[in-house]
């Protein structure tokens, strides 16, 4: 009786790591920083060569780029970008982009 116990208590290491993360209030930068890391690799290498810099608060994702085509051809994107964000992160990750 006991071990099936224990078994139903067995959580995986990603669910023990939110945890963990939930529980010493660390969630909301570790999410933060997980989509700043994958900004290349979501939009891709030719926009983020051309971003000088990107910066998250409260659900909102600031870009500035080096670039006057850049950031004019970006603004066409921005609503398919914050999709991309959101199916990689959930609702809440990005809510909108501002473009610098």
């Amino acid at each position: 009786m006991a071990i099936r116990k224990k078994r139903d208590e067995i959580q995986s290491v990603g669910q023990a790591l939110q945890d963990l993360l939930q529980t010493y209030r660390l969630k909301d930068r570790f999410d933060e920083k997980s989509v700043l890391a994958s900004w290349e690799r979501l939009v891709g290498k030719p926009i983020a060569k051309r971003t000088k810099r990107i910066w998250l608060k409260n659900a909102v994702l600031f870009v500035e780029f080096d670039s006057p085509t850049i950031k004019s051809d970006f603004s066409f994107h921005k609503t398919k970008v914050i999709e991309i964000f959101q199916k990689e992160f959930g609702k809440e990750s990005v809510k909108e982009i501002i473009i610098m």
